[in-house]
């Protein structure tokens, strides 16, 4: 499209639902526009895996080093999974937007609750959800990469999370992901303030 950076600099976060196409609207637009957007590295308590590279892939600490960064208030957001801490640092979004990115945070709503109740934190927020609930489920389904009770998990969490897009002011735009191309274009729209 050779737009130019956007006007608006401020961290863009999108949540919605576990299988709505958040990651691929996000990588399009990484694509689209690059040497523009970043995402960021978070923290977590988990161990490495093979292949996970210190600093890329995540910043490996200790639970007593990441509690000592909730203290501080060094995170935008955390949140616990699988029984490890997870976090995206204030600092992390400092050297993004050092270089001059903008900085792209894939986040869920316990993350959206706490960035929204940080008067320091200043960003936009968009909602992906899906035509219809049954569509979600197929979407879900049709990976074929969790067991039932995984994708029973993922559908609970995304009624509560679809209720709380609902409320007002949460989200500064919501997108309907009924089809990537037109999703893709509102969230490039919303990005860029076209």
């Amino acid at each position: 499209m050779g737009l130019a950076t956007p006007s608006d600099r401020r961290p863009v976060v999108v949540s919605g639902p576990s299988g709505v196409g958040k990651g691929t609207l996000c990588k399009m637009l990484f694509e689209a526009h690059p040497g523009t957007f970043a995402s960021t590295t978070s923290h977590t308590t988990r161990k490495s895996r093979p292949g996970e590279v210190e600093g890329k892939d995540y910043f490996f600490v200790s639970r007593q080093n990441f509690s000592a960064l909730v203290s501080q208030n060094a995170f935008v957001e955390h949140a616990v999974f699988s029984g490890h801490n997870y976090g995206t640092s204030k600092q992390t979004i400092a050297e993004q937007n050092a270089k001059g990115l903008i900085v792209v945070l894939d986040i869920d709503m316990q993350g959206v609750q706490q960035m929204r109740s940080d008067p320091d934190i200043d960003a936009r927020y968009v909602f992906v959800k899906p035509p219809s609930f049954e569509t979600l489920e197929r979407r879900l389904r049709s990976r074929s990469t969790e067991s039932e009770e995984d994708i029973q998990k993922r559908l609970a969490q995304a009624r509560v999370e679809l209720e709380y897009a609902d409320k007002p002011g949460v989200h500064d735009q919501i997108i309907v992901n009924d089809g990537l191309d037109k999703a893709y274009a509102e969230f490039e729209q919303f990005v860029y303030k076209v």
